[in-house]
This record gives structure tokens, C-alpha cells and sequence, in this order.
């Protein structure tokens, strides 16, 4: 997994603080004030619950040390500062310590619309408000855990279901089709896409069709797939999920429903 990031995280201090200039502290202010009316309509209402108990600035970068403090209080789990890019085997481990990492540098003015590697706005705002939820935190941590240790070529299939789950996820909901995945909750064109575009395929959650599902990176998601409720989450993680991920090891991949450039994780 390990690639070269064209990205720099910032280094915090010694007590955890990062000094973030004032263009970088308008940056945030500024996609909070876009995405915040956006996922109001759209999010499930365990991530609006979630932003709640953080309560974000609406003008600053947040310090993980202070949100720290509030996330840890609710379900253990920690915000851990990474450099940009991290390799399976340190991702897997973090989480299954119930630390989630996250880079702490934030895109620039230029990449408001798309960036290719995550930034500290997409692991807070559209990550950690469902680390609050009791059942998907405890979901997060076993995921973790599965992967510690692992060959790459399970690790490469344990990354592709978070991609269907944590990153671009989908619930219904007695409110209807909401989502949860951080990836489409902090994109400004995507949390309108994915529940309100006819385009896309949304589709039962199954844990097979994730493992056989190809996905890229860099384009609004032509598959979705959605939960019925979190605990059935959580439950796929812990039901026979080893059994599964060696069976689709050797079982084709479904036709991909993008164009042939492959940039899924490697």
C-alpha cells in the first residue's frame, strides 16, 4: 500500500498541537460552510448525532488533543497523527487499538472539489462523528483487528470492503436512503450524487459482492451498497468474514462499471 504522497502532514508539537496558518484555518471554515447544509439532508442520524457530540469549529482545524478529549469520553477511540501516507500493516494496527489515523495537513484553495489523498478534513468531518456510535466504533475496531498480521493480498481485500463500507456507504433509514461512509460525506459533489443521482447502482449489502466489486479512486462512485442497520455491520466483521475473504480470493472479480485504468489501492 505504501505509495509517495504529494502531500506533507504537519508535525504537531510536543503536547499534539499543530500550528495551522490563517489561509489553512479560512480553507476549513469555508468547506465546513459548504458541506454542513449539505449532510444535514443527507447523513444518517448517527453521523449528525456524531457532529454534535464533536462540535467542530466553523472557523478553525480543529486540535486532535481537544477532540481527543470528547471522542474518547464516548467510546474509547483516539485520533492518531500519521504522515500522509501509511502502510496496511500500520493502518490495521492502529485500528484495532482503537486509534484512527489521521493526516494533518488540509488541501489547498485549488483542491476544494477533489484531492487525491486524504486530508484532515475529510478523517474529522467525515470520519470520526460515527466513531462516536457505540456498535460502529466497536465495527471499526474487530475490522482492525482482521487485518492485523495479514497477507497483502487479504489486506488489498480488506481495503476494498472499507472502500464499500467506511469510505462510500449507505444506509436506509425510516428517512430513507442516507449516508454514513466518510468519503461521500466530506465531498461536496458526491454526498449529492450518491442519494440523489439516478445514475449509480445501489445494491444490498453482501459481503461477497464487496470482495468481488472493482472500484477507483478518482470518479464518483458507479456502485453503492447499502446497510439495513449498523449492527448488521458490525455482525459481518464477525460471522465467518475470514471464511469469506479466502473464497473471494480465488473467485473473479464482477465486470468493472468504469473505464479500464485501474486505480484502486495496490
Amino acid at each position: 500500500m505504501k505509495k509517495t504522497s504529494k502531500y506533507t502532514s504537519k508535525k504537531p508539537d510536543q503536547a499534539g498541537y499543530v500550528d495551522y496558518t490563517t489561509e489553512e484555518h479560512q480553507i476549513w471554515s469555508e468547506l465546513m460552510r459548504r458541506q454542513m447544509p449539505i449532510v444535514r439532508e443527507r447523513a444518517c442520524m448517527e453521523y449528525l448525532s456524531g457532529l454534535e457530540i464533536l462540535n467542530f469549529s466553523k472557523y478553525e482545524i480543529p486540535q486532535i488533543p481537544e477532540l481527543n478529549e470528547r471522542l474518547s469520553k464516548v467510546t474509547g477511540w483516539q485520533v492518531e497523527p500519521v504522515p500522509a501516507l501509511i502502510g496496511f500493516d500500520k493502518f490495521f494496527s492502529l485500528l484495532s487499538e482503537r486509534k484512527f489515523p489521521c493526516a494533518t495537513f488540509i488541501r489547498t484553495k485549488e483542491e476544494l472539489e477533489y484531492l487525491e489523498e486524504p486530508d484532515i478534513f475529510h478523517e474529522l468531518f467525515g470520519h470520526c462523528p460515527m466513531l462516536t456510535h457505540s456498535v460502529y466504533a466497536d465495527f471499526m475496531q474487530d475490522y482492525g483487528k482482521l487485518g492485523v498480521g495479514q497477507s497483502h493480498e487479504i489486506q488489498k481485500l480488506l481495503a476494498r470492503f472499507y472502500w464499500f463500507t467506511v469510505e462510500f456507504g449507505l444506509i436506509s433509514t425510516p428517512l430513507g436512503l442516507k449516508c454514513y461512509g466518510g468519503g461521500i460525506l466530506s465531498s461536496i459533489g458526491e454526498s449529492i450524487y450518491a442519494i440523489d443521482s439516478q445514475v449509480p447502482q445501489r445494491h444490498s449489502f453482501s459481503v461477497m459482492d464487496i470482495l468481488r466489486t472493482p472500484y477507483r479512486i478518482d470518479i464518483l462512485q458507479p456502485v453503492y451498497y447499502c446497510l439495513e442497520s449498523f449492527s448488521q455491520l458490525y455482525q459481518a466483521v464477525t460471522a465467518g468474514f475470514v471464511d469469506k475473504l479466502a473464497k473471494a480470493k480465488i473467485m473473479p472479480e464482477f465486470p468493472p462499471q468504469f473505464r479500464s485504468k485501474d486505480m484502486s489501492i495496490s
